[in-house]
């Protein structure tokens, strides 16, 4: 992983990405008050696209040409977008707010599983074994050992945000062989677009066709996901990740949870049990020693 130093700006723009992430969490289930999982997925795929095309064109970065990079990022779309969005959408329904941000952050986990398996470059090393291991107890502590063994809709919800986290792993793979030397802006607009071109069809032939009489707060929830969450997130975690490299970029799974826990407590009054503490603890930890900087004053003491 890319390190390099945090400045102050860096700093903030990493806690304003967490904050803005934070609170997609709570936007995203207030909209599931009144639509369904893969429309608001669909929304926001589509408002989020429609948002960065302009912008990309704006700024004169070359659009995406050619059958193999558009066959690339129809795979991003499925597997960053489609997928995870819509697993941790419908879970959302079934577990607290704060619950889905912990469970969120094993995307890291995983992209070392993933990695792993698929390149002969990323190989797990003692210190990420270690950082996988504590992370997977986080995840086994978050969830509840006893809920891994019982099939009601609380834990097929847990494990519906994982499998999601799973695929995000999966597509970081995926953008790594198909999409190499992709401006990252039209990657991630091109990315959205075909995710809304794979959502469009589910949505109609499940949920139906999206109504627009909606609830002033459910659309001020699709705009924020859209718009705020998705559309300006992207463009600040480029700029993060030129400022801060993608080892520190890993600070922000960490940084989530936190006000995804604090906005449902305080909007919908969600309660989490003691084990999700422990659990994203552990998953601190776990991702600490992925990043390496921890490991390292370990090993070095």
């Amino acid at each position: 992983m890319t390190q390099t130093s945090l400045s102050p700006r860096a700093w903030a723009e990493l806690v304003l990405l967490s904050l803005i992430w934070g609170g997609s969490f709570l936007a995203i289930r207030t909209a599931l008050d009144e639509i369904g999982p893969l429309t608001s997925v669909l929304f926001r795929t589509v408002i989020a696209a429609a948002v960065l095309w302009p912008v990309i064109l704006l700024r004169g970065i070359p659009l995406p040409k050619g059958r193999r990079v558009w066959v690339g990022l129809f795979g991003m779309g499925l597997l960053n977008n489609a997928i995870p969005f819509s697993l941790m959408a419908w879970g959302q329904l079934h577990i607290p707010t704060g619950l889905t941000s912990i469970l969120n952050a094993t995307t890291a986990i995983f992209g070392v599983v993933v990695a792993a398996m698929v390149f002969a470059d990323e190989r797990l090393t003692r210190r990420k074994a270690l950082g996988v291991g504590l992370g997977f107890a986080g995840v086994v502590t978050a969830i509840g050992p006893a809920a891994l063994l019982t099939l009601d809709l609380t834990s097929t919800a847990q494990l519906a945000v994982i499998a999601g986290t799973f695929s995000y792993a999966c597509a970081g793979a995926w953008a790594r062989i198909r999409l190499s030397g992709l401006a990252p802006l039209a990657a991630a607009a091109g990315m959205l677009t075909c995710s809304a071109a794979i959502m469009l069809p589910l949505t109609l032939m499940t949920e139906g066709v999206p109504s627009l009489a909606l609830a002033p707060a459910t659309w001020g929830a699709i705009l924020y996901y859209a718009l705020i969450a998705t559309a300006l997130a992207y463009l600040l975690y480029y700029r993060v990740l030129a400022m801060a490299g993608s080892g520190n970029l890993l600070l922000v799974t960490l940084l989530i949870p936190p006000t995804a826990i604090l906005l449902g407590a305080l909007v919908r009054g969600e309660e989490l049990h003691t084990g999700a503490y422990a659990g994203l603890a552990l998953l601190a930890l776990g991702l600490s020693v992925l990043d390496g900087r921890l490991y390292a004053r370990m090993v070095r003491v």
